[in-house]
């Protein structure tokens, strides 16, 4: 059995996101609701001989939104989506200067993240092939390695606490958060910057995946791709970005004033132990995962109103998903929402479990539900209901958030919905840059490597 320590609750005091379909909360929000799809033609790189010729990307995104120009040069893509989904989360929790009402030895960084950065270690590696390994650039290492995103956060924002990367594919940052919640709740912190990022939107990684058969090949049609639970689904969209939440103890909060947004009650994990790839046909993987998040959190079945599916629109992940779901809601499963935002944000790799949740955060606070766009064919084995009508006005008490992984990993995140106070938005004048030169902690690691 779980225990569940009811006198530690866990609130969600800031959100951040970059996504390719909007650079914050807000406009995420607004292209979610519309329905709007973020896939296109590759841009980052030259596609032209590649067997899946789009994805999606993040556009526009200007790091020196956040950052100084030598930070910015410093720090890959994937680092500086979790820097700027991170800026906009503390900024909302009111811990924009990192300092006040912020305990630094007990506020901890977790970041989940997949794969790194994999566009500068190609890159590197053809310089090397070309030129040599005189030429590999020193930063490198430091530029590459996934935990290098907590790493910079926690200099950032002087958080000493507990500091690490969560690596386990598609999953990651379902586990960060679902760690970070841990980690309050058993007393260990009172803060805690959690989320996820990715960029791996490069020629290796599309053509690895697009070898296994995983992506979709709609290559003339790529904004109706993604078709999570749609009877002619084919396959992933590889997307990229960040998600980035502050969760934060209850009382903790409180006492500063906090505006809480939501609360993080319950949180699964779980293997297939099945296949490399594949989920499980039964879903049990699946189910225990979601079965541990509502007992973790005292829910029953019939208090989820929103599912925000792991719904990646492979074949066998979707009937696999909507299997599970039924077995652990019962007839229940019929009367909520289960939804895959993935449909327009596409697959974010490690950074998918923490859109995802900032997303179901956002369903439960303000009553409206995303649709699941470009389903068009029903799928006998997919018989639930996906919002694919567009955007559904429902109150959510609870929701759950899935994120399924190769290797069989399997997390559920249970959100519940607090009722006092509004959401304060991240629009209007942007936040102040993070000015990271100065650090010397950080820049005599980077200079002296």
């Amino acid at each position: 059995m779980i225990h569940t320590d009811a006198t530690r609750r866990v609130a969600i005091t800031g959100v951040g996101m970059v996504t390719p379909i909007g650079l914050d909360v807000d406009s995420t929000w607004d292209a979610l609701l519309r329905g709007v799809s973020g896939a296109g033609p590759i841009t980052l790189f030259d596609a032209s001989d590649q067997a899946v010729r789009f994805a999606c990307e993040v556009k526009d995104f200007d790091p020196l939104r956040y950052l100084d120009r030598k930070g910015a040069r410093r720090a890959d893509r994937f680092l500086q989506f979790a820097i700027a989904a991170g800026s906009q989360a503390m900024e909302q929790a009111g811990f924009g200067d990192g300092l006040a009402h912020l305990p630094p030895d007990r506020t901890g960084v977790v970041v989940g993240v997949a794969v790194g950065g994999l566009p500068l270690l190609e890159a590197q590696h053809r310089k090397l092939l070309s030129k040599g390994p005189r030429f590999v650039s020193p930063l490198l290492i430091p530029m590459f390695i996934p935990d290098m995103t907590v790493g910079l956060l926690s200099i950032v924002y002087g958080a000493r606490g507990p500091n690490y990367a969560t690596v386990s594919a598609c999953a990651s940052s379902g586990h960060s958060l679902g760690l970070a919640f841990r980690s309050i709740r058993r007393g260990e912190t009172d803060v805690m910057i959690a989320g996820g990022t990715e960029s791996a939107i490069t020629p290796l990684a599309v053509a690895g995946f697009a070898s296994m058969g995983s992506m979709s090949t709609r290559n003339d049609d790529p904004e109706r791709a993604c078709r999570p639970f749609d009877a002619r689904r084919d396959g992933f969209v590889i997307g990229e970005g960040s998600g980035m939440l502050v969760l934060e103890e209850v009382e903790h909060a409180k006492a500063r004033g906090a505006r809480i947004l939501g609360e993080i009650v319950g949180f699964g994990q779980s293997a297939d132990a099945y296949h490399m790839t594949a989920p499980a046909p039964d879903g049990v993987g699946a189910r225990l995962a979601m079965e541990q998040a509502l007992e973790d959190a005292g829910l029953l079945p019939g208090d989820i109103g929103y599912i925000n599916a792991n719904g990646t629109a492979t074949p066998a992940g979707d009937a696999s998903e909507t299997k599970a779901i039924k077995e652990v809601l019962g007839e229940h499963a019929h009367s909520l929402v289960v939804g895959s935002t993935k449909s327009m944000t596409g697959h974010t790799l490690g950074a998918a479990g923490a859109i995802e949740t900032v997303i179901s955060t956002l369903v439960c606070r303000r009553g409206v539900i995303p649709p699941t766009i470009n389903f068009e064919e029903a799928d006998p084995e997919c018989d639930l209901e996906y919002a694919h009508g567009g955007a559904i006005e429902r109150p959510v008490a609870a929701a759950l958030s899935n994120s399924f992984a190769f290797g069989g990993h399997n997390v559920s995140l249970a959100i519940r919905r607090w009722d006092d106070g509004g959401l304060k938005t991240v629009r209007g004048d942007a936040p102040p840059k993070i000015d990271i030169s100065d650090r010397e902690a950080l820049y005599d690691v980077l200079d002296g490597a």
